[in-house]
């Protein structure tokens, strides 16, 4: 007999691809789907996409993992509707060391100071950590230089972690903290805290059933369960970790969800910077804020203290208010699993789209990605918050 939570999770996604999907209200209609108009911001061609990052002047960077795709450079500027090389090429050259390269850039973020931080998985298709690869690093953008370098010791990112998303806040400490999400699939997951003024890292929640991914949670993109399917082998669930991840603008809740999960949560920020707190008193802070009605990939926090979630089952953004209704943002076909969220001065929600669901290691080992993966952007009516 199948688990109850399989069971429950199949009876759940049956009634989600039959229409019953409809948290809240639809914000606005628009030609070609539901919502605010989707502005295309770029096409691109090659590899997978997923961090996105908009600077005060609209540079839009985005960054590349190395995952199946074979890459060139993981992070890239847009120029001109095209992907150039950030910094350089010479960054990516496998000649250069681990610990000096750029090996595998999941998440890209632009702070309030306008530096581009590039966080580095410092993995190779999903695979174990190399020696000196996962590291955090801050670029100034007209330079094109490094001013910030943190790299992690083996006791907070572990050979089995990866490093996922990340968010700032300048404002506490001498230099200002970051959050990563560990959404490790071979290990456990946990949120990982660095100083920034130090480059002390440590890790919190290590294992706590909120950063784990929800047990029995079956997703399900165009109508169809994503499981993973590969050759000769029998179909699994999918089950990842902590990933999305966003501060409140007050800088006092860090709000956070799995990738295979529809619940969200979030955990205080002071009790994740307080050193002389222990894990169990840690979790004693979150908050399980409930049913997003989706499971999410990306997470962006605006101004206002709305919440921005992407639904990868729904190819939707949708907004969570401060009082804890969702709504709709925009609904759209061409949203074909809607990755990373970033928020600019002028009022924008850009979002990277790839085609995750549609790569070999769901469809026994065949790519039915069609090519371009596409940026879009969509207005709001506010900013990101200042931090």
């Amino acid at each position: 007999m199948a688990d109850l939570p399989y069971c429950r999770a199949l009876l759940i996604g049956a009634a989600v691809f039959s229409g019953f999907f409809a948290p809240g209200k639809t914000l606005h209609a628009a030609d070609g789907g539901d919502g605010p108009t989707l502005e295309v911001v770029a096409k691109l061609n090659g590899p997978l996409v997923t961090g996105i990052a908009v600077s005060r002047r609209g540079r839009v960077f985005v960054s590349y993992p190395h995952w199946n795709d074979p890459i060139t450079y993981s992070v890239a500027e847009i120029v001109d509707g095209k992907p150039s090389a950030f910094p350089d090429e010479a960054s990516f050259a496998e000649t250069v060391p681990a610990k000096d390269r750029l090996i595998s850039v999941q998440s890209v973020v632009i702070d309030s100071q306008d530096r581009l931080w590039a966080l580095d998985s410092g993995t190779v298709d999903q695979g174990p950590t190399v020696d000196g690869g996962p590291k955090l690093l801050a670029y100034d953008i007209t330079s094109r230089t490094v001013t910030e370098k943190i790299e992690f010791p083996e006791q907070v990112v572990h050979r089995d972690s990866y490093l996922n998303d990340v968010r700032f806040d300048l404002r506490r400490g001498k230099g200002g903290y970051a959050f990563i999400t560990d959404s490790s699939t071979r290990g456990l997951n946990a949120i990982i805290v660095v100083d920034l003024s130090t480059g002390q890292s440590w890790r919190r929640l290590d294992g706590h059933r909120s950063v784990r991914p929800q047990p029995g949670y079956l997703p399900r993109v165009d109508g169809q369960p994503l499981m993973l399917r590969q050759p000769g082998q029998h179909a699994r669930m999918l089950a990842v970790g902590c990933d999305g991840i966003a501060l409140s603008p007050d800088g006092s809740q860090l709000y956070y969800s799995a990738l295979t999960s529809n619940h969200l949560f979030s955990v205080s920020v002071d009790a994740l910077v307080d050193r002389k707190k222990n894990d169990q008193q840690v979790a004693r802070t979150v908050v399980d804020l409930g049913d997003k009605t989706t499971a999410s990939d990306g997470l962006a926090m605006d101004a206002k203290g709305r919440l921005y979630l992407t639904s990868y089952e729904h190819n939707a953004i949708l907004r969570r208010n401060s009082d804890g209704s969702i709504d709709t943002l925009v609904q759209d076909k061409r949203l074909q699993w809607p990755d990373t969220l970033a928020i600019s001065r002028d009022h924008y929600l850009y979002v990277t789209t790839n085609q995750l669901n549609l790569t070999p290691r769901f469809h026994d080992g065949k790519d039915l990605r069609h090519e371009p993966w596409s940026i879009f952007r969509v207005q709001i009516d506010a900013g990101p918050p200042t931090r």
